[in-house]
């Protein structure tokens, strides 16, 4: 490496070190972000089956009062 910039070669130590640390860090950085990215998935996969869920169970309730409605609204 030339000494041709003037610049301090402590400093430019630094700036190296400085890169190097985020060039080493990038990867874990990446991958903490989609392990939350993925887990936030999943979390909203639980709560819309958990939604589905509650709403296939008022359909449920509903059908089921109009059957028991229309049989003891016969004749007999």
């Amino acid at each position: 490496m030339s000494d041709a910039t003037g610049v301090n070669p402590q400093v430019t130590d630094a700036v190296t070190i400085a890169n190097t640390k985020v060039l080493a860090e990038a990867p874990a950085m990446a991958m903490g972000s989609l392990y939350q990215t993925v887990g936030n998935s999943v979390a909203m996969a639980a709560a819309n089956a958990v939604y589905a869920q509650q709403q296939a169970n008022v359909s449920y309730q509903a059908s089921s009062t109009l059957g028991i409605t229309k049989l003891f609204s016969q004749n007999a």
